[in-house]
């Protein structure tokens, strides 16, 4: 108890006792007791081990439930309202997004392909970004789907 505490104590003295009795041939003669100190050391270790393992495994189930895939539902309800919102855009909007989000270009290379500097496809990119929010916004119905749109408040 001394070594591990009370929790891991009973199940300690218990398997150490269990392997005291199943090794007691090895048993030096005249040595009993440092003998079972010695198995019990041995136990406390491998209890400690298997708390280490048991501690890491449910770190690593935390850490993997955190990053499990979102609910699909979700996602079609998101993806849904954004292709409503998209919609009701206007072709500019639609061009300046699509660019960007879908097409992955850069601020800077988008802004060659549109046509206009650089600063102002940032505007645009912004206030476009900004009708889509309200598009979806007015496209959404529920709290939840309302919940899933980035910086609105709840």
């Amino acid at each position: 108890m001394s070594r591990c505490g009370l929790q891991l104590a009973e199940e300690g003295v218990s398997e150490t006792f269990m392997v005291a009795w199943r090794r007691r041939e090895e048993m030096p003669a005249g040595a009993g007791l440092p003998w079972l100190l010695g198995v019990a050391r041995n136990v406390t270790r491998g209890l400690y081990r298997d708390e280490l393992r048991r501690t890491a495994l449910d770190e690593a189930l935390r850490v993997w439930a955190g990053q499990a895939d979102p609910d699909v539902a979700d996602e079609v309800t998101e993806r849904a309202a954004v292709l409503r919102g998209l919609a009701t855009l206007s072709d500019a909007d639609k061009e300046v997004l699509t660019l960007v989000a879908w097409h992955g270009l850069t601020s800077a290379q988008a802004a060659k392909v549109a046509g206009s500097t650089r600063l102002a496809f940032s505007v645009r990119l912004h206030r476009a970004r900004r009708r889509l929010e309200a598009a979806m916004n007015d496209a959404m119905t529920t709290p939840r789907q309302r919940a899933l749109v980035p910086g609105e408040e709840r």
